[in-house]
């Protein structure tokens, strides 16, 4: 596993237990940073607070486009995937589109249900065909 994948891993725990604590995703990463016990990448810590930064869009996009979902029915696992994986497509112009849903999509194959691939590959997948109509 690349040091990037590593790192995108380090975030979806954060934003991940940020989530089921109901915690300030920036305060987690603090208490992570602090502990350094695994180590957060700095590119971890860059994914979390871009997440933050642009989570209202983000969640806004989500909703939108995941048809006949709520952010509130999605499995935390995939939501935080999600959240990741359209950050970096819209707001990280150095990460490829392809790793951006490529990555998303191994986090929760290896983390979440057997149906989470197909739904974060297609969710994304219309995050990227809309992309260049999209205000960020």
């Amino acid at each position: 596993m690349g040091a990037r994948s590593k790192a995108r891993k380090r975030a979806l725990d954060v934003l991940y237990e940020a989530g089921l604590r109901g915690a300030d995703p920036m305060q987690v990463l603090r208490e992570r940073l602090a502990q350094s016990d695994p180590p957060v990448p700095e590119y971890a810590t860059e994914l979390v607070e871009g997440v933050v930064v642009h989570q209202e869009r983000i969640d806004e996009l989500l909703s939108t486009y995941a048809e006949q979902w709520t952010l509130e029915r999605m499995p935390p696992v995939d939501l935080a995937a999600l959240r990741i994986g359209t950050y970096e497509l819209l707001w990280c112009p150095d990460v490829p589109d392809g790793v951006a849903v490529s990555e998303a999509v191994a986090l929760v194959g290896s983390l979440s249900t057997e149906e989470s691939a197909g739904f974060v590959n297609g969710l994304l997948a219309r995050v990227l065909q809309l992309k260049p109509s999209l205000s960020t």
